[in-house]
């Protein structure tokens, strides 16, 4: 474990109770084809290799975990991290109310999505994972699942979850310790066709805090864990590219058969307020320890506010690493 993260006992349970907390994902997941992008269920195994990293997912009965499914890791890993960054202590075992899951991942709460709730966690929990990826500090060489295990702790009258139990995977857990994550848009959950969530998590990760990235189609479909052939995929993503529909970043096909990825350059609110990224803020509260993190905000945007810098985000963390001096 982590030196100095504040743990929990082995028995004990953590309690989500962060009702903002920033969506956060684990790099590994943006950046490997984890989960299945089908709508049906995916029972076929994914062997997948790229450059020095080889995965092999094998689905249960229930098939793959979907992209859709893996909002439960992101609600999990949110919370985990918020826990971090205020200094409590933390477990992988996790106690949810799946109410306030679903509206954090911006699903109906009908009886219908407390449903496909549960065939979520059963998939999640039903697919195995062998890889030698780096996850955090450790290489993991054996299979595990993505979540360990899960039960319903408590249910209304009508035999509704109330309360859920869930046990994370030991690899997921160490890279949320390791802090091997990235925080995500909330209009992630707005994206309902799986290869544009898929494309907006390979772009967060590629992008990071660079200009753009480049990546060949071939690559792409690879990378993205499409089952579709190549000129079928090569037709959504010119669907996607057309519609414009993510958050943060804008894709261009260029001559060659590639496509590049762009940050957009929306800088400046209505109001001229400046945009940060959420991960800013969370520096920022690293940065400052205890400190009012909003307030200090406030007083970097009237001082920006005079000469808007090219870069909000670095600009604002270089104030404050100055005022902490």
């Amino acid at each position: 474990m982590t030196t100095g993260t504040p743990a929990a006992g082995p028995d004990d349970f953590f309690v989500c109770d962060f009702f903002a907390a920033s969506p956060k994902h684990d790099l590994a997941s943006l950046e490997h084809p984890l989960f299945s992008l089908a709508t049906r269920p995916d029972r076929r195994i994914l062997n997948y290799t790229h450059n020095d990293v080889a995965v092999t997912v094998t689905p249960s009965v229930k098939g793959r975990a979907t992209i859709f499914d893996a909002d439960i890791l992101i609600f999990c890993i949110s919370q985990l991290m918020a826990a971090l960054n205020a200094g409590r202590a933390v477990s992988r075992q996790l106690t949810l109310t799946a109410h306030d899951l679903l509206i954090a991942t911006g699903r109906e709460t009908s009886g219908d999505a407390y449903r496909r709730l549960k065939e979520a966690f059963e998939r999640l929990a039903g697919t195995r994972i062998t890889t030698n990826i780096v996850n955090g500090e450790r290489e993991i060489t054996t299979g595990f699942g993505l979540i360990e295990r899960w039960e319903i702790v408590r249910k209304t009258r009508a035999g509704r979850m109330v309360s859920v139990s869930v046990t994370l995977s030991e690899w997921i857990y160490e890279a949320v310790l390791a802090r091997s994550v990235l925080t995500l848009s909330r209009a992630y959950f707005t994206l309902r066709r799986p290869l544009e969530r898929r494309l907006y998590a390979l772009a967060r990760k590629h992008c990071g805090q660079q200009s753009g990235w480049r990546v060949s189609v071939e690559v792409l479909l690879k990378k993205s864990g499409s089952a579709s052939p190549r000129r079928v995929f090569r037709a959504m993503l010119r669907d996607i590219i057309a519609n414009e529909n993510l958050p943060d970043y804008k894709l261009k096909e260029e001559p060659g058969d590639i496509i590049s990825v762009t940050r957009r350059d929306v800088v400046v609110e209505d109001g001229g307020r400046l945009l940060l990224a959420p991960e800013t803020l969370d520096e920022a509260r690293r940065l400052a320890p205890g400190a009012d993190i909003y307030a200090l905000e406030a007083e970097w945007q009237a001082f920006a506010a005079r000469t808007p810098p090219r870069n909000a985000d670095k600009a604002f963390l270089g104030w404050v690493a100055r005022k902490m001096n």
